[in-house]
């Protein structure tokens, strides 16, 4: 029974067939004149009309060989085939057998949606194919399309396109070696090398899909995204056009070259209107520094790796920031913040090190000794903490006239101010007489008043949960964090902890600051606790107090200023290196030297109370009230920090999709909830891309006769 169910299929099929290859006669419906040769049965017509099937053939002369069932048309050939489809040409050679027209000289195949133009076209009538090899051209609207071979499928609006093919829209050009386009619905399908050239990026890729209407797209294929300095890799690349909104799938690597930044991750979200980029899974960021360090005799940069469940980075407008100061020390070991230069811009922008006064040490009062006369003289009062300075931005503000006005605590230079290019000036000495100064003449109204930082941007860095953060000589913990360019300030929050060589600290909030991209300060705020240990010992040097100041020399942290309720617990050592007494100090300031990663020596400075127990007479731990000791989850290498120790351990194990919830970095923003834009335009791009190889390899199969149709 399935035999003749296989039988009757291949008769019907073979029917089919018969039917598609049956030959129709060319009907002369008119014309003007002509003369027939009998003998040849060949017809020399003049303004003639063909018919065959539902194809209407006019030209201004033809040929017609009656016998054989073909005709040579000459001058304005126009054929219309079901009023549908409109082919025009200089000649026309017809074959009403196979029903195929070989069309030269000024082709022109006008449909409803589109004009093929080309000198040379082989067109299929009852396939409704087009054909060219020698160059032609395809406008549908805004899109102008060119290839050296092509391929048009009438019924479908489906056009294949080989070898230096270029699609021109008002948005992109488009160039490929091998590209599907479909003049109804406006999607192009790539099959090879492929750039899409934007008016300020390019996308590279060798397979995918791309609406010039909508500009929906889709790339599966060693996809390429460049921007000027940035870059975006991805396996899958999504993206709206119009809106601006794109999301990449698998091995995400995120380039920018200006300021060192590359971000790695598994998902990624791309917003274009404000140029952000969200990361999850497995998602990472590398900082260049100007630190090197040796691995196998060979010199190599120093990045810093920053890692979380979350990362977002953004180019947003300088003077939107919050921007924090460098501190420096000042007369008296006194906390102060560095001035910015005349001219320059608030925040961290200075070239050289901050200088220090240099002050010699003063030895700390304990129990049944005095305190020296000298730590108790009146100083200048300390800065307020650098976590005030985070709330507010330093201001230069722009007068209405025009005129820069500095803070009055920065002393000015004398100035001259012009009141236009070539007229009087004005000499004015200090911020009191310039208030008093009017200008005599009022700017000209097309002068713009400028402010370079109006148009000056910077990379910003949001990192949210599970913030780890590894360097050769620096790592940290915390639930969240924010990163500028602008001031080169990375700020943690929530439970911080950083680790610096033998010490560690902790505290409410940290602020570690870089010059130069190095390592310059650290700031902890708040219930700030370093604790230090030595290297062969177990024994715990602690300091604690409200805000603690750090410098960084070469890499390693070379003093520390403890300010507000400074405690501190110190075993010293002989010059054998013997543990010979464990001090214990209180005062308002405690000054701190590092040597060799370990406390060399503390000083306090102000309202000194403190005991000296001799090292044998400890006999049990002694922890001030806060300590915290976590050596345990300090990252210990950039694997720690990218998650691939814990990706190989859990990679049997697939864990349900789940999108985490944002938290808000203290006073820098929230993240905006990721948009579902595009769920519809990826399935749908997949879908298309599936059956795409299948509806190509049909067609190349069936292209191939036509190819050699001109040969033959």
């Amino acid at each position: 029974m399935q035999k003749l169910h296989l039988l009757f299929l291949l008769i019907l099929l073979s029917s089919a067939s018969l039917l598609a290859q049956e030959r129709t006669k060319i009907y002369v419906d008119r014309f003007e004149r002509g003369t027939v040769e009998n003998k040849t049965k060949i017809s020399y017509l003049r303004k003639p009309v063909f018919r065959q099937d539902n194809a209407i053939l006019t030209c201004d002369s033809a040929v017609f060989y009656e016998a054989r069932n073909v005709f040579e048309a000459y001058n304005n050939v126009h054929i219309n085939q079901a009023d549908t489809l409109n082919i025009y040409s200089d000649r026309l050679t017809y074959d009403g057998n196979t029903k195929t027209a070989h069309l030269t000289s000024n082709v022109r195949m006008v449909d409803r949606e589109s004009v093929l133009t080309t000198n040379v076209l082989d067109y299929q009538m009852t396939p409704k194919i087009g054909t060219y090899v020698n160059g032609g051209k395809i406008v549908n609207k805004d899109v102008t399309l060119t290839s050296k071979n092509g391929y048009y499928f009438a019924s479908t609006r489906d056009a294949y396109f080989r070898y230096n093919v270029v699609v021109v829209t008002p948005q992109t050009t488009i160039k490929s070696d091998t590209l599907r386009y479909n003049t109804l619905t406006n999607w192009t399908y790539f099959y090879g090398p492929t750039n899409i050239k934007g008016k300020e990026d390019n996308l590279y890729t060798e397979n995918g899909a791309y609406n010039t209407k909508t500009e929906y797209a889709y790339f599966g294929k060693k996809n390429l995204y460049t921007s000027g300095s940035k870059s975006l890799r991805g396996d899958s690349l999504y993206y709206d056009g119009i809106a601006g909104y794109g999301k990449a799938v698998r091995n995400i690597v995120f380039l920018d070259t200006i300021d060192k930044t590359s971000m790695y991750g598994q998902l990624g979200y791309y917003y274009k209107a404000d140029q952000r980029t969200v990361v999850t899974k497995n998602a990472y960021v590398g900082l260049g520094t100007n630190d090197s360090l040796m691995v196998k005799n060979v010199k190599q940069p120093d990045s810093l790796w920053l890692g979380a469940d979350t990362l977002e980075t953004q180019m947003v407008l300088r003077q939107t920031l919050k921007l924090l100061p460098l501190p420096v020390i000042k007369k008296d070991n006194e906390l102060g913040e560095e001035e910015p230069e005349e001219g320059a811009a608030p925040g961290n922008t200075a070239d050289t090190a901050p200088k220090t006064e240099k002050v010699s040490p003063k030895q700390a009062v304990f129990k049944n000794k005095e305190v020296p006369k000298n730590d108790k003289k009146k100083s200048v009062p300390v800065s307020p903490p650098l976590k005030k300075a985070a709330d507010t931005v330093l201001k230069n503000t722009i007068a209405k006239d025009s005129i820069v006005v500095k803070r009055d605590s920065i002393p000015l230079k004398p100035l001259v101010l012009k009141t236009d290019s070539s007229k009087k000036a004005i000499a004015v000495k200090d911020t009191a007489t310039l208030k008093k100064t009017t200008l005599k003449k009022p700017l000209a109204k097309d002068t713009l008043k400028i402010n370079p930082l109006d148009t000056v941007k910077a990379r910003t860095i949001k990192a949210y949960h599970n913030v780890k953060v590894f360097k050769s000589n620096l790592q940290a913990k915390a639930d969240s964090l924010f990163y500028s360019s602008a001031d080169s300030t990375l700020r943690w929050y929530n439970n911080p902890i950083l680790w610096a060589d033998n010490s560690q600290q902790t505290g409410d909030t940290i602020y570690l600051q870089l010059r130069n991209k190095k390592l310059n300060s650290v700031q902890v705020i708040q219930n700030a606790f370093t604790v230090n240990v030595y290297k062969d010992s177990t024994k715990f040097n602690q300091i604690k107090g409200k805000l603690m100041t750090g410098f960084f020399q070469d890499g390693k942290l070379s003093r520390m200023f403890v300010d507000g309720n400074a405690e501190s617990v110190y075993f010293s050592k002989t010059d054998k290196g013997d543990y010979n007494k464990m001090n214990r100090t209180i005062s308002s300031r405690i000054k701190i030297l590092f040597k060799d990663s370990e406390i060399n020596e503390i000083v306090p400075i102000r309202d000194v109370e403190g005991t000296a127990t001799p090292a044998s007479e400890v006999k049990e731990e002694v922890l001030l009230t806060g300590f915290i000791w976590k050596p345990e989850n300090r990252p210990t290498s950039k694997a720690d920090i990218t998650n691939q120790k814990k990706q190989t351990k859990t990679k049997a194990k697939a864990k349900p999709k789940t999108t985490p919830a944002p938290k808000k970095v203290a006073n820098q923003g929230a993240i905006v909830p990721l948009k579902a834009d595009g769920t519809k335009i990826i399935n749908t791009a997949l879908k298309i891309q599936d059956s795409t190889k299948k509806l190509l390899d049909t067609v190349m199969k069936t292209i191939k006769p036509v190819e050699t149709l001109k040969k033959q």
